[in-house]
């Protein structure tokens, strides 16, 4: 069970505290204070500890957590999940937990790649539905990997081998091959329910999903109507809060938290190592052991060190804000060296898109920089400006979401998203647009503008799928939520 302490007030207290913590960092680096805000990457952390031995345990756990805090996701997210096979669940709830930041504008599909003994074929009817896939190495990089969003409609199948790398054979007829530089991947379709016109497209959008097939290529070759997508129940299959686990080891238990991390980076599913990246898990490997070391002083060392970086990758996260207070990344998906900012957004939007598919914006403060809280019976108001939406060529949208754990909100109208393609939303006079963010649906207000919040902590996303205009060019900065 998750307290209601580690869902708000310790959210919010680390808000406060992180800054303070990279700063820290600085100063055991030698550096001074401001130095910490610079760190990007684990060479930088390691780099701030080569004068300072007594800090070797420490520093050296703070820069494997940022290094590969990615996979220790995504290999206890593979763990008994079906492989080389699309599976989507039957609805979205606040139950959903398995990924932070679950959207209900569009049908899921994924699967966890796994090419080592052979290719994997996709087969994509034609259909009159708008879907992008991503496809993601375990840390979250995203491999352009040639399957590209259609014109719509798409008049004609689509048929792909996935081939791992090494393969040596044949593939049938009228199949377009895809290189792919792992052998484990994640691959995920999401179907747009509605037209960039507003158009419901929820049926051709099920369709699609349904008739989507994955299977082996030897499968394929017995069946090549086989391996259809699986449509299984939202609770179990998508019920397990991995970001949550993830933060409550780290903060309670970290040292759990870390046998964990070192058996995923282990893993076969890990790609090859870089010759700093093996370096680093053999210097961590080297001081940790197996998790069994004498001496209460180094296993503070450790503790403080992986609670040291989940604190690092909250900060790059939250203090990313622009002058809206708004958090917004262009780098998703390709980051560079810069992997703290890789893992802060494994923790906030693991399986997010790049940039020129779509664009986040999130947010946890009004627009005088206020922590978001639905005590207040008003609630708070978005109003765009007349001229001032996000330009989108798909669709644009905005979601509340639950604190830490970043899930739905429950609420008793089961509704979660407003968006550009709502039924009924309403302008203003002067052509601006309202969102009204609240408990319960205010007097005079539409229910198409209204936005359902907790009675507590929260926080808002806001969506842009099909970047457009000042989006695209990333000039666009959403208007600050207002108290009402």
């Amino acid at each position: 069970m998750k307290s209601e302490d580690f869902q708000g007030f310790g959210f919010l207290h680390r808000l406060c505290l992180t800054c303070g913590l990279t700063a820290g960092l600085a100063i055991i680096g030698g550096a001074s204070p401001g130095a910490g805000q610079s760190l990007q990457s684990a060479q930088d952390v390691l780099a701030q500890q080569e004068a300072h031995s007594q800090t070797s345990a420490f520093t050296t756990t703070v820069a494997y957590v940022v290094q590969f805090y990615p996979l220790w996701f995504t290999y206890n997210q593979s763990l008994g999940a079906t492989r080389n096979r699309l599976v989507g669940p039957d609805r979205i709830s606040p139950a959903y937990q398995t990924v932070v930041a679950v959207n209900v504008d569009t049908l899921y599909a994924s699967t966890f790649l796994d090419l080592t003994a052979q290719p994997v074929i996709l087969t994509i009817p034609a259909t009159a539905a708008t879907y992008s896939v991503l496809t993601l190495d375990p840390y979250g990089d995203i491999f352009d990997s040639g399957i590209k969003e259609p014109q719509v409609p798409q008049t004609t199948e689509l048929i792909y081998a996935l081939i791992g790398p090494g393969f040596i054979g044949t593939l049938p007829a009228g199949v377009t091959p895809i290189a792919m530089p792992l052998n484990f991947m994640s691959l995920l379709f999401r179907v747009d329910k509605f037209s960039s016109t507003g158009e419901n497209q929820i049926t051709q959008a099920e369709m699609l999903r349904a008739s989507l097939l994955m299977q082996t290529l030897s499968d394929y070759l017995t069946n090549p109507s086989g391996g259809t997508t699986l449509i299984v129940p939202e609770i179990p299959s998508f019920a397990v809060p991995y970001k949550t686990t993830a933060d409550e080891l780290i903060a309670r238990d970290p040292i759990t938290f870390l046998k964990q991390l070192q058996t995923a980076v282990a893993s076969s599913n890990t790609p090859p190592l870089s010759p700093f990246e093996q370096a680093l898990s053999n210097r961590f490997n080297s001081l940790f052991g197996n998790g069994d070391f004498g001496g209460r002083a180094k296993k503070s060392q450790f503790s403080d060190g992986a609670q040291a970086a989940h604190d690092l990758i909250l900060d790059r996260y939250l203090t990313h804000t622009d002058r809206t207070n708004w958090i917004h990344f262009t780098n998703i998906g390709d980051w560079g060296d810069h992997v703290i900012e890789r893992s802060s957004i494994t923790e906030f939007i693991q399986y997010g898109n790049g940039i020129s598919t779509a664009a986040y914006y999130q947010t946890f403060s009004d627009d005088r920089g206020r922590p978001l809280d639905g005590s207040n019976p008003h609630g708070y108001v978005l109003k765009f400006p007349k001229g001032e939406l996000p330009e989108a060529e798909r669709f644009w949208s905005i979601t509340a979401y639950t604190p830490e754990s970043i899930e739905l909100v429950d609420n008793p109208a089961n509704k979660y998203v407003v968006a550009s393609y709502t039924p009924g939303l309403q302008f203003n006079a002067d052509g601006s647009l309202s969102v009204y963010l609240a408990r319960q649906l205010p007097a005079a207000v539409p229910m198409a503008n209204w936005l359902p919040i907790p009675p507590r902590a929260f926080n808002i996303m806001l969506r842009v799928y099909g970047p457009e205009g000042k989006v695209a060019e990333d000039r666009y900065v959403p208007p600050g939520i207002q108290k009402r």
